[in-house]
């Protein structure tokens, strides 16, 4: 059965029903005219099933009072109508795309026929005027290399080698001082020296993004780049899977790659064997005010202050955006970051990145860090790039912040980890989002112990008490920003092969806040089989110091100040008296920090004028100091034996204290040298003092250790 026209099915309750076995004979047989309630039932059907089975239409020819051959003709053309139907709809469409899309091609012709170069406002080029162009170009690129080498020429003649062989190829990117280079030690003419500093202070600085206004095209770019940031960085903080697994190892949270460039195609920006991507996730509550953390993180200087730990050097190049007034946010800023792990054997990461604020409502902000494109090679020998990672900053009702922290970071490892490093970096103990959130937890905690009005009564007033414990933070950083030593070392035959693995380096310190003069630093990493609090008790005890102090002459020190600055009892600041010979008149000025991913023990010495001054609340930032101390944390995993031997424990110590997990330990010196009758007896004397000292410090903790295990 069939309607007698296509249209049939859908012209109301008129409709002739005829029978195809009547057509083929060439009779036109009429069953009947259906009533609407028939039509509008089949209708209803056809729609949540257009094609019935045999007792489907059994059923319906009963119900409506039809054949079942009718039921089935009807159904079928019914069938054909849709698809007609759907496909004069789907031709209209692709129709009108089509004349969109060829609109859209006549505009850009257009538009090519009157495009402009943005640099000079002129039309394109035709062939003739870039091959004149670029004749120009090798001219101008000649004349700077003959610059170049006539600058290059100028630093060899007092530094004794040839540039490229001291920095590289590449200059690098800041106005940072060049201690290999630029080292007044071999100068013997101070006027000399000054005019070389100058002469370095302009060639390396990063003049295009420092002293020029940025176009106005690249900062549209630099703003569309941030914002897909900011969209791919909310959406990375606010779900969880299918974008992040969880590790079964240690419970912590990682991108899970399928899922996560299926989401964010992106391309590779290393292509080397040792490429690897870094990703971590985890929040925090912290005692801070949302919008005072906020503008901590925008202000370079207040975020090295926050981060001591883990931002060596930080500079704001542009600001692009300030910000709305009052909450920050549509922020924007070209900044340069250099991080690292504290310790010697481990080298920095460098990155130029685009740092955006946005609020996404009242009390909740979040702050993006993307490495921008054109900044890629100016970095020397950078290895890493920086994908979408910041945090989102929730303030809470009683002063409080919570934040949740995300780092995403693709690494090129060309030269390989140290081993006693190796599982720490490759677990994101080392620069992952669990180390950023532990030491900001742990730095609010400190500045709110800091501003806390009720004083204990052992311990300085008010102002003296804010005075010592912003003494002991610039302590602090300054012993940090010691250990990002470079690879290339100032004296190389103090290598991990022929010596026990001290880095030594020497600099003229002109600082304020530090002792002026030649100051020889060195530090060394090893692994102890003991677990980081059992090293940390150790160490922070004055009654253990003499058994590894050997400024204290084997006599027992007393802790002659106390001031608690963290809820932790390990959080302190300490005054000691080491009972020095013939030094009645200093002390040790001494801060210890804890937190779940390491611990940290700074001292320096301090006589009793500089100390008064600090107590008495007077500004403490031109009392100069010059800190050495101690680095503890995890191994990060399961050392082997070999491990422990480099780190300088013997192998019997090692396999007999052997425990499932141990701990590294990096101990930093720095000594404050006089100046000698020759600058080559002056460093070979100041480098056999501070390589004897910190190698037979580590010897007498590790007997300590050993001795107190057992």
């Amino acid at each position: 059965m069939e309607y007698s026209g296509a249209s049939g099915a859908a012209s109301g309750g008129d409709e002739q029903i005829t029978s195809n076995s009547s057509r083929r004979k060439g009779k036109k047989k009429v069953y009947h005219r259906h009533s609407p309630n028939q039509i509008q039932q089949l209708e209803a059907f056809f729609k949540e099933c257009p094609h019935p089975d045999e007792s489907q239409r059994i059923r319906l020819s009963r119900e409506l009072g039809l054949e079942s051959q009718q039921i089935k003709f009807w159904f079928q053309n019914k069938r054909t109508q849709t698809k007609t139907q759907s496909e004069r709809q789907d031709n209209s469409t692709l129709r009108a795309e089509n004349e969109r899309i060829q609109c859209e091609n006549i505009a850009i012709r257009e538009a090519l026929k009157n495009v402009i170069c943005p640099a000079c406002g002129g039309p394109p080029f035709g062939e003739e005027e870039r091959q004149h162009s670029l004749q120009k170009l090798q001219l101008e690129n000649a004349q700077l290399r003959q610059e170049h080498d006539k600058v290059s020429a100028l630093l060899a003649k007092y530094a004794g080698k040839p540039v490229d062989a001291l920095l590289g190829v590449n200059p690098p990117p800041l106005n940072f001082s060049m201690p290999t280079l630029l080292n007044p030690i071999g100068i013997k003419n101070p006027a000399v020296g000054r005019q070389l500093n100058s002469i370095g202070a302009d060639f390396f600085s990063l003049a295009p993004y420092q002293r020029q206004v940025i176009p106005e095209m690249e900062k549209a770019l630099m703003m569309e780049t941030a914002a897909t940031a900011l969209d791919e960085l909310i959406r990375l903080l606010q779900n969880n899977e299918p974008l992040w697994i969880k590790v079964s190892s240690n419970d912590r949270l990682v991108i899970h790659r399928d899922s996560y460039e299926k989401s964010f195609p992106r391309y590779s920006h290393f292509n080397s064997p040792g490429a690897r991507v870094e990703s971590s996730k985890d929040s925090g509550l912290v005692t801070m005010n949302g919008l005072k953390l906020v503008d901590m993180l925008l202000d370079s200087n207040k975020w090295i202050d926050l981060f001591p730990s883990i931002v060596t050097k930080a500079s704001t190049l542009q600001v692009l955006e300030p910000g709305t007034r009052g909450n920050r946010s549509g922020a924007l800023q070209l900044m340069y970051g250099q991080m690292h792990v504290l310790s010697p054997l481990v080298p920095t990461r460098e990155f130029f990145f685009l740092r955006h604020c946005h609020q996404i409502e009242a009390g909740l902000w979040v702050i993006v860090d993307i490495s921008y494109e054109s900044m890629k090679d100016r970095v020397l020998n950078s290895r890493c790039w920086r994908l979408p990672s910041g945090c989102m900053i929730q303030e809470m009702p009683n002063g409080c912040s919570k934040v949740t922290w995300v780092e995403h970071v693709e690494v090129d490892d060309r030269n390989q980890t140290h081993r006693l490093y190796r599982d720490v970096v490759r677990t994101s103990s080392a620069y992952g989002a669990q180390r950023w959130i532990a030491t900001l937890e742990r730095m609010c905690e400190r500045m709110a112990f800091s501003a806390r009005l009720t004083v204990p009564a052992n311990e300085p007033g008010g102002e003296g008490r804010r005075s010592l414990m912003m003494l002991g933070h610039r302590m602090v950083k300054n012993f940090c920003a010691i250990l990002s030593m470079t690879p290339k070392l100032d004296f190389p035959h103090l290598s991990e092969v022929n010596n026990s693995g001290v880095r030594v380096a020497v600099r003229n310190n002109t600082e304020p806040g530090q002792p002026s003069g030649l100051v020889v630093s060195a530090a060394t990493s090893v692994w102890i089989a003991l677990q980081p609090q059992s090293i940390f008790n150790f160490l922070r005890d004055e009654k253990t110091r003499a058994q590894w102090d050997v400024l204290s002459s084997g006599n027992q020190a007393q802790e002659v100040g106390h001031i608690s600055n963290g809820s932790h009892r390990g959080n302190c600041i300490s005054l000691i008296r080491p009972f020095i010979p013939n030094e009645n008149n200093m002390l040790l000025f001494q801060e210890s920090c804890i937190d779940p991913l390491g611990m940290v023990i700074v001292y320096a010495p301090i006589d009793l004028p500089s100390l008064n001054v600090a107590v008495s609340g007077a500004d403490s930032s031109n009392i100069p100091i010059l800190p050495s101390g101690f680095i503890i944390s995890s191994d990060g995993g399961h050392p082997d034996s070999a491990a422990a031997n480099g780190g300088g424990a013997s192998t019997s110590t090692a396999n007999s204290k052997r425990s499932p997990a141990g701990s590294l330990l990096t101990v930093a010196f720095q000594i404050l040298v006089s100046t000698p009758s020759g600058p080559n007896e002056l460093n070979m004397e100041s480098v056999a003092t501070v390589n004897t000292l910190i190698s037979s410090t580590v010897q007498r903790i590790k007997r300590a250790l050993d001795s107190n295990m057992d």
